[in-house]
């Protein structure tokens, strides 16, 4: 059997693997592999990726159950009592309604809800756009204290809010006699009734544009002061466009509250018939002396103006923030 010659190696080479040898170690010599050429490289990137696979979502027992629920519980929540309102409110005749509506009772009540939504709106506007500033672009001792109080009226009962500023602003309350001295009125007036539609419209403004403001930062607010923009011109050529989104939602929030406010008016104002009375105590009235017609008429309006406003706010919602 003829042997091969071993091929020819560098005296280096052979000092290793001898010493690799003496130690029972063998050592393959790497594996060069052969340089690719330009177009096997390129035809190599060009290639398509794989197809990632997609899960597909399966309808198991427990999935159509968990939905299931979750509709019912929508529909005997949300949308029974809207269909009972409508079905009662054709049931008591809209001659009936217009009649009870258009009496002035209801007029008056209407208006006087307006005028509330009308201030609330302005009033909570600039004010919640003022606080949003302060709580999100300074830092001073007792900030965290008041961003907590601005939820006070969302954690606290209207009924409570309205008797607490009965004790405060009362007839006999702590500053009821001095008011009554100097002429004014709060509790059982247009007044009180101001003070509690602020009062449970507040936070709405505030933490909208709150939010806005501290996903936009601060970088070109920076910017147009580093180019010598006063604060004012600051705030109305940078930050105003910038928070237009959230003061629009906070406006359409704060009127869709002050439309459906109802303990805290009821308490602080009593419901006197012409003078204190809105549209949910007109309701509340209403209903107390079996005049359906006019409870479920008048509540029926209030519920189209609430939709148009919930419409109006996902519109303001699906928006970008440079539309």
């Amino acid at each position: 059997m003829s042997s091969h010659p071993l091929p020819s190696s560098s005296p280096g080479a052979s000092s290793r693997i001898a010493a690799s040898a003496s130690h029972g170690i063998v050592r393959p010599p790497p594996v060069i592999e052969p340089a690719r050429s330009t177009r096997e490289l390129s035809t190599i990137s060009a290639a398509p990726a794989a197809p990632v696979p997609v899960a597909v979502s399966r309808w198991t027992k427990g999935r159509l159950a968990i939905v299931a629920g979750v509709v019912l519980y929508l529909v005997v929540v949300l949308v029974l009592p809207l269909i009972a309102l409508v079905v009662e409110t054709v049931r008591a005749g809209f001659p009936a309604v217009g009649r009870a509506l258009s009496a002035p009772d209801a007029r008056f009540a209407m208006q006087q809800t307006l005028w509330l939504t009308l201030i609330a709106v302005v009033v909570n506007t600039v004010l919640g756009v003022a606080i949003a500033l302060v709580l999100v672009r300074h830092r001073f001792p007792g900030r965290r204290l008041l961003d907590a109080v601005i939820d006070l009226s969302l954690a606290v009962s209207p009924v409570m809010i309205g008797l607490a500023f009965l004790l405060v602003l009362g007839r006999e309350g702590w500053f009821g006699p001095a008011l009554e001295a100097l002429g004014g009125r709060v509790a059982f007036a247009f007044p009180g009734l101001v003070i509690a539609t602020l009062f449970v419209t507040l936070p709405y403004t505030v933490r909208e544009v709150a939010n806005v403001l501290a996903e936009v930062g601060e970088e070109e607010e920076q910017v147009a002061s580093t180019l010598g923009a006063s604060a004012w011109r600051t705030f109305w050529k940078v930050t105003l466009p910038n928070i237009r989104r959230g003061v629009l939602l906070g406006i359409t929030l704060t009127a869709a509250r002050a439309l459906g406010e109802f303990g805290a008016v009821l308490v602080l104002g009593g419901a006197i018939n012409r003078k204190t009375e809105t549209a949910t105590t007109y309701i509340y009235g209403a209903i107390e002396e079996r005049q359906v017609a006019g409870a479920y008429g008048m509540a029926l309006l209030l519920g189209v103006v609430s939709m148009l406003l919930l419409l109006a706010i996902e519109r303001f919602k699906d928006r970008s923030p440079d539309a």
